[in-house]
């Protein structure tokens, strides 16, 4: 594999989690592979197709101008030889909409407040999601298990259930952390009302296919299109200023981890933890 990008070879673009960007990546791991494969950049750039940004060298933004407000400005996304900036870039290509949604929340807040010490709510909250976050299309019973952090209930009584169900993962940072999976991997999942109704507007999953296929990927690119630009038109300042996310180990998900087919998995309070009291 390249030498430009440390651990690539260690990527699995097979896992579960990395269904949805899986083309793009084994694509992008082929060329970097390539003795003429160059950078990062110039091997999302290839791929980006009409993808709202490009891909520039790390250090293209000017001293003192902040990221996002460089990326709304110019639409170049600077981008280092490393896995966390090619994950950022796979997940512009899947959710262009949803990108360039937070991209804009962002530098508003960041025009209208500057860059101090302190982000504030709303950039604190986009940070988290765009870092660790991910959409969970299910059934109203999981919905109330996770929100209660029920693990028990969540992942053995209702284990069946999650055939109709798909966590999609967003956050690169979470992609980056997966690379090497350890049991305590947790994202933050958007849990604001519409959040809870996205699964109307995406197509259902097969029921004919195991855990692994129906719970991760939302199958089609049709899909993916879908549920983006679901996310994008629902995204607002409002919405995220209220923090909207509530926790989930992903390896705990069925189909994910061969561990979690041994119900003690799941009993471990350091991971799966017990609710906060009121």
């Amino acid at each position: 594999m390249s030498p430009t990008v440390p651990d690539l070879e260690n990527v699995n673009w097979l896992q579960p989690w990395l269904a949805p960007l899986q083309a793009h990546g084994l694509a992008m791991a082929t060329q970097l592979s390539s003795p003429t494969g160059g950078g990062v950049a110039g091997a999302l750039n290839a791929l980006a197709g009409n993808c709202p940004v490009r891909f520039a060298e790390g250090d293209a933004a000017p001293s003192g101008e902040a990221y996002e407000a460089f990326i709304r400005r110019v639409g170049h996304v600077p981008t280092r030889d490393n896995l966390h900036d090619l994950f950022n870039g796979l997940v512009w290509m899947g959710f262009p909409a949803t990108k360039a949604r937070l991209n804009v929340l962002q530098s508003n807040e960041i025009a209208r407040q500057g860059v101090g010490a302190v982000r504030g709510p709303v950039r604190d909250a986009i940070t988290l999601f765009d870092e660790s976050g991910a959409v969970l299309l299910a059934p109203e019973p999981l919905w109330q298990a996770l929100l209660a952090r029920d693990w028990v209930t969540l992942f053995i009584t209702h284990r069946a259930l999650w055939r109709q169900a798909r966590l999609v993962l967003f956050g690169h940072a979470l992609m980056e952390q997966l690379v090497s999976p350890r049991k305590n991997i947790t994202a933050h999942v958007l849990v604001e009302k519409f959040a809870l109704e996205l699964i109307e507007h995406i197509e259902p999953p097969d029921d004919s296919m195991p855990s692994t296929g129906a719970t991760g990927a939302t199958g089609a690119t049709g899909s993916l299109g879908a549920l983006d630009a679901a996310l994008a038109a629902a995204l607002s300042a409002e919405v995220l200023a209220r923090k909207p996310f509530t926790p989930l180990p992903v390896l705990g998900m069925p189909g994910w981890w061969p561990a979690n087919e041994d119900p003690g998995f799941y009993a471990d309070p350091g991971v799966f933890r017990p609710p906060r009291p009121r």
